[in-house]
């Protein structure tokens, strides 16, 4: 008898040091948005609305959820919300040592619209989408994508 998927999906990431470096923890949000997208697509499922939280030196946390546009589970839109979630929390001063992102309301991705785009950028950036996530299944999650490498060289 087949087991019903998950209703909601989450990846964690955790800093090896407390950070307060801006690029550090969006190269960080982007490999979350890349694992979780990843994650979903390979689940045959769309996620509705994405939570973020943030972990903080001292044990305290920041969460925020938004619900997206249409269901999706492409990267573009989890990757647009995300860092609207991350824009929304205000961060000027504090030491973050985590974050977590978690795609929730999900729904297999038959039951999802279909959205039309006259963008021809987005729909190529969309049919490379499933080309790079054979390619991440062969090689490894770490071998492509934007969020490759996440610490800068010094």
């Amino acid at each position: 008898m087949p087991r019903a998927l998950p209703a909601s999906a989450s990846v964690r990431y955790r800093f090896d040091e407390h950070t307060l470096d801006g690029a550090v923890v969006r190269a960080a949000l982007l490999d979350l948005v890349i694992r979780l997208g990843t994650r979903l697509r390979g689940r045959g499922q769309v996620s509705r609305a994405l939570t973020l939280t943030l972990k903080f030196a001292g044990n305290s946390s920041w969460e925020k959820t938004r619900r997206l546009g249409a269901p999706s589970a492409h990267e573009d839109d989890l990757r647009r919300l995300a860092y609207q979630l991350m824009d929304a929390a205000g961060l000027q001063r504090g030491r973050l040592t985590g974050l977590a992102l978690k795609g929730e309301d999900l729904i297999d991705a038959d039951q999802a619209p279909l959205q039309l785009s006259l963008d021809e950028s987005r729909e190529a950036r969309l049919a490379a989408e499933t080309v790079i996530d054979r390619v991440r299944d062969k090689f490894g999650p770490c071998v492509i994508g934007p969020a490759a490498v996440v610490r800068r060289a010094s």
